[in-house]
C-alpha cells in the first residue's frame, strides 16, 4: 500500500509512505495462493493501482470485492486494516518531522539520504577487484515438466560501478517459478547490501551505480501472463546464490558457501471443525546456512529471502487444526568443510481435518554448492504419511489430505566452505 503525505497549504504531497505485507491468501486456485499455476490468473486476485481510500474515506465497495475473492476474509480484512493503520502512522510521523524542521529541509534530507546510499555503495564496489565474473546455478523444476532451469549471470565491476547481465538464463517456464523484473532487482539490491561492512540505507541511491540487464521473456524477467508466485519466493533465492557464486573468486575471504536455497513453502487450507470457519495457513521453514570464510554455518535458520520467523508450536496448534509431531534439527544435512554448513530442519505436521495442501520447495535435486573445496549440503525431501504408509512427494504440488495424515518436510542443509581438515595418523 502507498499513500501520499500532505501538509496544509501545500499543492503537492511532500512525500509518500508505503508498506508491503504478505497475506496468507489472496484467492486463486488453492489455499495460500501458490498452486501449480500455469498463468497469473490462477494465483489470486489481481489488484491494479487503485484508490482504497478516497478523500479520507474507505472505499467499502472495493474492499468487499477484494474480500469476496479471498479465503478467510476476516483475517484478510484485519491484514488490510493493519496496513492502513501503518500508513496513517507513517504519514503522521513525516508530517511531525516537516513541522519541526520545515518541509524544504525534510525533502532535502531525503535526497541527501539517497546520495549517502550511493556513496556507500560506490565505496563497497571499489573494494571488489575490477573484472568480469560469471556463474550459473539451477532450479530443480517448475512443477509442470520443465527441469534444470538455469540462471546465468555475468558481473562486470569497474570504477565504483557494477553491471549485472542475466543473458543466457532459461526462458520463462510454464509453471510458477518465473520472476518479474522487480523481484530480480530486489535480489540484486539485497546482495549489494550484504557486501557492505556497514549498513547501507535502503534507498534508490543504492542502485544508481548498478546496471541490471534481464532479458525479457526469461525466467528472471517474465512476460505477462506468466505465473510468478514462485519467482518471488524461490527464484529470488537462486538469483542470490548465483550472484554470490559469481563474486566468490573476487572476494574469496568474504563470500560464504550456499545456504539451503529454498523457503520450503507450505500452504494449508480447509474448514476448522472446532469453529466451522474457513482457514488458510502459510509458512516457510528454515534450513541450514552455508559455512563462511571465518565461521561454520548455522543450523535451522532462515536465510536470504526467507526473511520470516518461526511459528511457535503453541500458537500454531491453538489457532489451526494442525498438530506438530516433529520439529528438530536434521543432523548431518550440512556439507562438510573447514567450516561446515549448518543443518536443515525436520518439521512434521499432522492434519486434524481434511484439507488442501500446496508445496513450493526447491533444492530437492540440485544441492547447495560448496566453496573453496567444501562439500554441498544435502537436498531436501518431502513426505506424506497416510494410511500407514509413506510416500515421497515432489518438490511442488497441490494435493488433498485426510484427518490423521502427516506431512514431513526435511529442509536442505547449508554447504561447507574450505576443504575439511584431515588428521594424519601418528606413529606409536
Amino acid at each position: 500500500m502507498v499513500a501520499p503525505v500532505w501538509m496544509s497549504g501545500s499543492p503537492h504531497p511532500i512525500g509518500f509512505v508505503a508498506n508491503r505485507a504478505h497475506h496468507a491468501d489472496v484467492g486463486g486456485a488453492a489455499p495460500g495462493s501458490m498452486p501449480l499455476a500455469t498463468d497469473i490468473f490462477q494465483e489470486g486476485v489481481r489488484i491494479p493501482p487503485v484508490p482504497l481510500v478516497r478523500g479520507g474515506r474507505l472505499d467499502t465497495a472495493l474492499l468487499r470485492v477484494l474480500l469476496a475473492n479471498m479465503r478467510a476474509a476476516g483475517e484478510r480484512r484485519g491484514d488490510l486494516s493493519a496496513q492502513l493503520a501503518a500508513l496513517r502512522l507513517g504519514a503522521r510521523r513525516l508530517q511531525e518531522l516537516a513541522r519541526e524542521i520545515g518541509t524544504a529541509r525534510t525533502q532535502r534530507l531525503m535526497k541527501e539520504l539517497q546520495d549517502y546510499s550511493e556513496r556507500l555503495t560506490r565505496s563497497v564496489l571499489r573494494k571488489i577487484p575490477a573484472g568480469r565474473y560469471t556463474a550459473s546455478d539451477f532450479l530443480d523444476d517448475d512443477g509442470c515438466g520443465t527441469r534444470n532451469i538455469e540462471i546465468r549471470v555475468a558481473i562486470t565491476v569497474r570504477g565504483g560501478n557494477i553491471a549485472i547481465d542475466f543473458t543466457g538464463s532459461s526462458r520463462q517456464v510454464r509453471g510458477g517459478l518465473n520472476a518479474n523484473a522487480a523481484v530480480t532487482f530486489a535480489a540484486v539490491f539485497y546482495v549489494i547490501r550484504c557486501l557492505a561492512d556497514t549498513p547501507i540505507p535502503p534507498t534508490a541511491g543504492l542502485l544508481r551505480p548498478v546496471c541490471v540487464f534481464a532479458p525479457a521473456g526469461s525466467v528472471v524477467n517474465a512476460r505477462f501472463p506468466a505465473a510468478v508466485a514462485g519467482g518471488n519466493v524461490e527464484t529470488s533465492q537462486r538469483i542470490v546464490d548465483v550472484l554470490l557464486r559469481a563474486l566468490a573468486p573476487a572476494l574469496p575471504h568474504r563470500i560464504p558457501a550456499a545456504s539451503s536455497g529454498s523457503m520450503n513453502n507450505v500452504a494449508v487450507g480447509g474448514v476448522d471443525p472446532r469453529s466451522g470457519r474457513e482457514f488458510a495457513y502459510y509458512e516457510t521453514i528454515a534450513g541450514g546456512s552455508g559455512g563462511g570464510p571465518n565461521r561454520p554455518g548455522v543450523s535451522g535458520v532462515h536465510t536470504h529471502m526467507t526473511n520470516t520467523r518461526n511459528t511457535p508450536i503453541e500458537a500454531l496448534e491453538a489457532y489451526y487444526p494442525l498438530r506438530v509431531r516433529q520439529y528438530r534439527i536434521r543432523r548431518g544435512s550440512g556439507g562438510a568443510g573447514r567450516h561446515p554448513g549448518g543443518d536443515g530442519l525436520i518439521r512434521e505436521l499432522e492434519f486434524l481435518t481434511d484439507a488442501q495442501v500446496s508445496l513450493l520447495t526447491e533444492r530437492r535435486r540440485v544441492r547447495p554448492y560448496g566453496l573453496q573445496g567444501g562439500a554441498p549440503g544435502l537436498p531436501g525431501q518431502n513426505f506424506l504419511r497416510a494410511s500407514g504408509s509413506a510416500r515421497v512427494l515432489p518438490a511442488k504440488g497441490c494435493f488433498s489430505v485426510r484427518a490423521g495424515d502427516r506431512l514431513q518436510i526435511s529442509t536442505p542443509g547449508g554447504a561447507g566452505w574450505g576443504r575439511p581438515h584431515v588428521r594424519r595418523p601418528t606413529r606409536a
